[in-house]
């Protein structure tokens, strides 16, 4: 069976596409690789350094964090560097009290820039990019109007529009459940993007939304997936980070004690293939992804560079490739491919809006 991924190549290099200037027309900026550090045999190193906070998923949520980390990771491997002061590094946020002290952290020990991941950082980067006008501050998922923030945005309502074609055509009970974690802006555009791609599909399919209120418990998250999967849904997609997991191991453990369970977690962020194997099956049918890891590495290249992009907003859609489905590794028919493919392409093309929030 062909393999597809429905808008982003795993070979990703960035094009140019929709940008939002955070300071207006002389602030646009646009999605590249940079003019350095693009050849992935290189082993020259240098002094640039970078580092990251993470939100309170913490860096090894499966999802988020953890491919923002990928990114940093590969990106000071690509360049020679060393995890640690002069490299790269990351501190983890166990509450949202640290986000400020981290960040002031991280620029008290001089890294050249410095990314807050996810909204919920946006305020603390505010006040930082405020306090420490020499910094050079990355935030991803918000936007601080600042000469020394560079503010990253993704359409997540495109990429979860084909996860709700893709849940509407695979469906068999014809109930399905989105598992949300905050209820905050990124989240909705998650929200509402699934339920116009279900609703493209078949407007008389139920979803049964929930938000768990946390990022970072998994517990709530299999409670959650429990009760959905016991009220008849057969396909979840969550948008809940560290408390996702739980989603899957729900579902697995349906799985486990009866292979014949007719049930699916669409994952998030990265391709959450992984999460959802059960023997030798899986309870992963594809994964919205989000290319958090070549966003950061984007910036850090055109800071390499001299041409850090302070004070400015980049955004990336389906056009961009920065968001899609991952590769369904044969759970997803190639009749249903195509049809989300067609989709996909009329999102592209601008011929489908997909709105931000739920109307």
């Amino acid at each position: 069976m062909t393999k597809r991924k429905f808008g982003l190549g795993m070979s990703l290099v960035l094009a140019a596409g929709t940008i939002l200037g955070a300071c207006g027309a002389k602030d646009e900026a646009t999605p590249s690789t940079g003019s350095k550090g693009t050849d992935s045999t290189a082993t020259e190193t240098t002094d640039f350094s970078l580092a990251m906070v993470t939100d309170v998923g913490g860096v090894d949520d499966k999802s988020f964090n953890q491919l923002a980390w990928e990114g940093i990771e590969a990106f000071g491997k690509e360049n020679g560097l060393e995890k640690g002061d002069g490299g790269y590094d990351y501190l983890q946020s166990a509450s949202d009290a640290d986000y400020n002290t981290n960040l002031n952290n991280l620029v008290r020990r001089d890294f050249d820039v410095v990314y807050g991941i996810g909204f919920l950082m946006e305020k603390p980067i505010a006040t930082i990019a405020e306090q420490q006008k020499d910094a050079q501050l990355a935030l991803i998922d918000g936007i601080v109007d600042a000469p020394n923030v560079a503010s990253v945005m993704f359409k997540e309502q495109e990429g979860s529009f084909l996860a709700g074609v893709a849940a509407a055509l695979m469906s068999e009970s014809k109930q399905i459940g989105f598992v949300g974690g905050m209820e905050i802006p990124v989240i909705e555009r998650f929200e509402a993007g699934f339920l116009e791609g279900v609703k493209a599909v078949d407007p008389s399919i139920k979803v049964d939304v929930q938000y768990t209120g946390k990022f970072d418990d998994a517990a709530l998250g299999k409670t959650t997936a429990n009760r959905m999967y016991s009220s008849g849904v057969d396909i979840i997609f969550h948008a809940a980070g560290g408390t996702g997991n739980g989603v899957f191991a729900e579902a697995k453990e349906r799985k486990t004690k009866d292979a014949n369970a007719n049930v699916w977690v669409i994952g998030v962020d990265s391709d959450q293939y992984e999460e959802g194997a059960v023997g030798d099956t899986n309870v992963t049918l594809t994964s919205m992804q989000k290319r958090v890891d070549v966003a950061v590495q984007n910036i850090a290249k055109e800071a390499m560079a001299g041409n850090f992009p302070g004070g400015k907003t980049v955004t990336y859609g389906l056009a961009e490739e920065g968001v899609g489905l991952a590769d369904s590794r044969g759970a997803i028919p190639e009749d249903v491919q195509a049809k989300i493919q067609e989709f996909s392409d009329k999102i592209a093309s601008g011929e489908i809006v997909v709105p931000e929030t739920v109307e």
